[in-house]
């Protein structure tokens, strides 16, 4: 199946993350998808893929979904480094293990799989990279406080790896999607966005597919707000 192109999604098993995994599958890709539940498996199920249950904070599940992939398809084409919600709270209230966890699930997963797919997409010649990060990793949210403060350092990652590996064909960038119709979004929150209505889960998968595609081969260590204009900065 060496010409089959093969892409990896994590938290697929609802919300954001199974909605990158049905369009990467309706854009040509076999999905191989993890999620903490059996949820992923499911949806694998129902479009031809594989799925894997496991967490993104765990480097044994990491690992193993990996070079499962390889060992089955030879390649990895993309991955969508997506996941759940880091704990929040009172800034000066949060716990070092609080802050030690959201680490873990929204930076240290991208570096970690970094580590893994790297050797493989510089063989390869060529891959891609997105990041579902937030938009409030560069506009910061009492709100979301562990979450804005380690996607900022996400963002700066994201950079880092699109330098140093543009050369090899390899690409990354992040996504940062605004309040998504996956939660339960209130008439105040609504108010604040310009458009006047959360994303719908697909629109946040078609920006995650384009910056995977290759009518995006031209950008790397980007950013991009999906946000219908919340944030402010420019």
């Amino acid at each position: 199946m060496d010409d089959t192109r093969v892409a990896i999604v994590t938290a697929a098993g609802s919300g954001i993350g199974e909605a990158c995994a049905r369009r990467l599958n309706d854009d040509g890709y076999v999905p191989v998808l993890l999620s903490p539940s059996g949820s992923a498996v499911d949806v694998a199920n129902d479009l031809g893929g594989d799925g894997f249950e496991g967490s993104v904070t765990d480097p044994d599940d990491l690992r193993a979904l990996v070079e499962t992939t390889h060992e089955r398809y030879g390649r990895i084409d993309a991955v969508v480094n997506n996941t759940g919600h880091p704990p929040s709270g009172d800034l000066v209230e949060i716990s070092d293990e609080e802050w030690y966890e959201g680490m873990d699930l929204v930076l240290l997963n991208v570096v970690r799989m970094a580590r893994l797919v790297t050797p493989i997409m510089e063989a390869q010649g060529d891959g891609a990279i997105v990041n579902v990060s937030t938009f409030s990793a560069f506009e910061p949210s009492s709100d979301f406080p562990v979450s804005s403060v380690l996607r900022a350092g996400l963002g700066s990652y994201t950079k880092l790896y699109a330098d140093r590996y543009a050369s090899d064909g390899i690409r990354m960038n992040s996504v940062l999607p605004g309040f998504v119709d996956s939660y339960d979004v209130d008439e105040e929150t609504r108010a604040q966005i310009p458009m006047g209505r959360p994303a719908r889960t697909a629109e946040i998968a078609d920006a995650v597919a384009y910056l995977l595609s290759e009518e995006s081969s031209y950008i790397t260590g980007q950013n991009l707000r999906v946000d219908g204009g919340l944030t402010s900065s420019v």
